[in-house]
């Protein structure tokens, strides 16, 4: 008896391994990087990847690491289709920035439709999770289809079918409601290739999008950007959808990043992703910043930030009315209205800096 409760024992741990495995397969527990570009190289969207090139290889996700979860593949053939992403940000600005290049040996973009070889994302800016299109809607039943659609599909995650090539269309179908987020200034996109349809070929696309916590039917007034800062996690996926058949029906393969075929509109079956600081070599050394907000107007109390860059030894305000500090973060009370030059001189290892801002700091 202990020997079979030993066996049944020995084979249920077993298959709590192959279990484990399975749904690692299916979820990775890994958390991609998105690249931050210096405010002086942000990315042109022209279709020339050149002003990628300072994005180290270790941000680049290829078709090696996507799942065929159509079946119809059991690995990726590079001679069939090769695939290479990259993402960026900038400090600063909502917006993603991402390059597609992909090499593939049947382009099908002949058709007005959706049978179109294809880039589709997911993004929830936030990653609050939860679905985010009509069909998932959990009160679906309840308030009908067209309010699901019109009040829910797209509004607080958003889905970017992107048409790799788009020739006689837009350049993507922005999934749901809120159709105005692929517009600029919300979105733009940029293409280069020299096929035709059916033919093989390389093709590059450069676009920018903007993650919204909530963007609705009615329009951008309502609208909130999902904000984007250094080291914030959002939650990020993609699938690219391969016909090589123009009257086929179906897709040839969906290669999938996520792991989760509905990653589509199930935000909480994507990716995280991590807005990465400036890599070392791109970040200045020292650089002087700093930020303000006023206190109370009436007795004209500022507080003053340092933002400054590098490894701070000393700090000098000046504030432009006689007064100085050496104090990291100082609050200041101004005697008189007026509108201040007011000076941060930083110190470090790596010399000096100094950041003057002119009638930023102006009271009455």
């Amino acid at each position: 008896m202990k020997s079979l409760h030993r066996q049944i024992f020995t084979a249920a741990a077993l298959l709590a391994v192959l279990v484990t495995r399975l749904a690692a397969l299916e979820r990775p527990d890994v958390t991609f990087k998105i690249f931050q570009f210096p405010a002086d190289k942000i990315p042109r969207i022209d279709g020339d990847a050149s002003d990628w090139a300072i994005v180290p290889d270790s941000y680049a996700i290829g078709t090696d690491q996507l799942v065929d979860d159509s079946s119809r593949h059991q690995k990726f053939d590079p001679k069939n289709l090769n695939v290479r992403v990259k993402v960026g940000w900038v400090k600063g600005l909502n917006r993603l920035y991402f390059l597609y290049e992909a090499d593939d040996n049947y382009w099908d973009f002949s058709q007005p439709g959706l049978h179109n070889d294809t880039f589709e994302i997911a993004v929830d800016g936030d990653a609050s999770g939860g679905p985010f299109i009509d069909r998932f809607h959990p009160n679906k039943d309840v308030i009908g289809d067209a309010e699901a659609w019109f009040s829910f599909h797209g509004v607080h995650a958003q889905n970017y079918h992107i048409f790799t090539p788009h020739v006689g269309k837009d350049w993507c179908m922005a999934w749901g409601a809120p159709s105005w987020i692929k517009e600029l200034p919300w979105a733009n996109a940029a293409q280069k290739f020299d096929f035709k349809p059916g033919e093989s070929g390389h093709y590059t696309l450069e676009f920018w999008i903007t993650p919204f916590d909530y963007a609705g039917a009615e329009g951008p007034s309502r609208a909130v950007e999902s904000v984007l800062r250094e080291n914030k996690i959002i939650s990020l996926a993609w699938a690219v959808i391969d016909y090589d058949d123009v009257n086929a029906k179906g897709s040839s393969g969906f290669w999938n990043l996520s792991r989760k075929h509905t990653f589509y509109g199930q935000a909480s079956e994507l990716c995280a992703f991590k807005l990465m600081p400036l890599e070392p070599e791109l970040a200045p050394k020292l650089d002087a910043r700093w930020t303000f907000k006023v206190i109370d107007m009436g007795r004209r109390l500022v507080a003053f930030q340092d933002a400054s860059v590098g490894k701070i030894t000393a700090w000098k305000w000046d504030f432009g009315d006689g007064e100085t500090s050496t104090e990291q973060h100082p609050l200041h009370t101004y005697a008189k209205p007026g509108q201040y030059v007011v000076v941060l001189n930083v110190e470090s290892s790596d010399g000096t800096s100094r950041r003057a801002k002119i009638w930023d700091v102006v009271l009455r």
